[in-house]
């Protein structure tokens, strides 16, 4: 029985998976700052995206390429035809849920959409940014 359900996995090699935590990061840093800058359009402060560049910079740099490599890490030292759904560890796709509801909830709020925009541009760039981490492991696959 274990036989065939492990047939129906979707694996996929440490160079898919090294792929696909890169684009999410990439997608996900993207859409953010996209969204940052809507609202920071809105209310006429596009000033706002420089500081936001320089905290994401240093949220990047100081929190999110310590994430990032231990995610390569992790990938790394599996063994292909592992589970495409294993890119990250569960303890990550519980921050990540945690993260989105914290999202949710500062949207809903009556917060200045400045702020939302400062916080969603900074989160973005610094993910956009880390995302490098993944691309640069995904480019070196040949050596795993």
């Amino acid at each position: 029985m274990a036989g065939k359900l492990s047939q129906l996995k979707p694996g996929a090699s440490r160079s898919v998976h090294l792929f696909v935590a890169a684009s999410i990061w990439t997608i996900v840093g993207l859409s953010l700052m996209v969204k940052g800058t809507v609202w920071l359009i809105v209310a006429q402060q596009l000033w706002i995206i420089v500081p936001a560049l320089l905290i994401g910079t240093i949220k990047s740099k100081y929190l999110l390429d310590h994430s990032a490599r231990k995610s390569i890490a992790r990938i790394v030292e599996t063994r292909d035809g592992g589970c495409i759904g294993g890119v990250y560890s569960s303890k990550t796709g519980l921050l990540v849920l945690l993260m989105m509801v914290t999202g949710i909830l500062m949207r809903r709020s009556t917060l200045p959409r400045e702020f939302l925009g400062l916080f969603y541009f900074s989160i973005g760039w610094g993910l956009l940014y880390s995302s490098r981490n993944a691309w640069i492991a995904w480019s070196q696959r040949g050596k795993l």
